[in-house]
């Protein structure tokens, strides 16, 4: 059987091809790579897995790539060149070939957004760049067990915390504390800390004081660090969550290549 097309129907067609491709432009299209570990502290892969599924959830309407891996010798010029931000879970570079891509991805412009232990390091640590980047702090010490906790935002006129209230209690975790604290360096911008009222904070590891900023940013670079990340509450607070999603969108709309949010 022959089938024939009028105009009529080509014309058609060719417009609902071209309103598809107008409606798919208008949303932004960018890549994620999360580098995992399921090999780590079992609080920090449940927190993981958490991630996976919030940052996936966020995918729905093709919004954005949300790719993951567990292998981080993924961490390399070829695998990360397309990827407008990599994502550390509960995990950091390793060895001196990820280490080297790494360095050379953050100093061209790449995108890091790191949670809770992708930013461990004490005074055994290697890599003065990686403690440098993170703003000079080493870790110093902690609370435990997890616990919720005061949070007071230092800045509520900045892109990630515009809208949030001053505070406002954090689901469990396990607090870090560095020293000195990051807030020192000129080139750290603290957008939220542990209020001073959790003091003593902890029953068995206990911090009963100091400084202690749990999201910053090295201005020097595209990054965001975020203390959370420890078991399976993170998620649960809707202006935490709120918070991690304006995270996410400022490392993504500071991109020197051009803001995709805007096109």
């Amino acid at each position: 059987m022959k089938t024939t097309f009028s105009k009529q129907m080509v014309l058609s067609i060719v417009l609902i091809v071209l309103i598809g491709t107008s409606l798919q432009a208008q949303y932004p299209r960018f890549k994620v790579l999360a580098f995992y570990n399921k090999q780590v502290e079992s609080a920090h892969v449940d927190f993981a897995n958490d991630a996976i599924k919030f940052f996936k959830d966020l995918t729905i309407g093709n919004g954005f790539v949300f790719d993951l891996t567990t292998n981080m010798d993924d961490m390399n010029d070829e695998k990360v060149k397309g990827y407008q931000l990599v994502m550390m879970l509960n995990d950091f570079p390793n060895s001196p070939a990820q280490k080297q891509a790494f360095q050379k991805y953050m100093k061209n412009g790449g995108g890091w957004m790191g949670f809770h232990v992708a930013a461990y390091n004490d005074r055994s640590t290697k890599w003065p760049w990686f403690v440098d980047f993170l703003g000079g702090g080493v870790f110093y010490r902690n609370n435990w067990p997890p616990l919720p906790a005061k949070l007071v935002i230092d800045d509520t006129n900045h892109p990630i915390t515009i809208g949030l209230p001053n505070t406002y209690i954090a689901p469990a975790n396990e607090w870090y504390q560095w020293k000195p604290s990051p807030r020192e360096r000129k080139n750290v911008k603290v957008l939220a800390s542990l209020s001073t009222d959790n003091y003593p904070l902890g029953l068995k590891d206990i911090l009963p004081d100091g400084d202690t900023p749990v999201i910053w940013t090295n201005t020097d670079y595209r990054m965001i660090y975020l203390n959370m990340g420890h078991g399976g509450e993170i998620f649960k607070d809707a202006t935490q969550n709120k918070l991690i999603i304006a995270a996410l969108r400022w490392v993504i709309a500071t991109d020197k290549k051009g803001n995709v949010f805007e096109r």
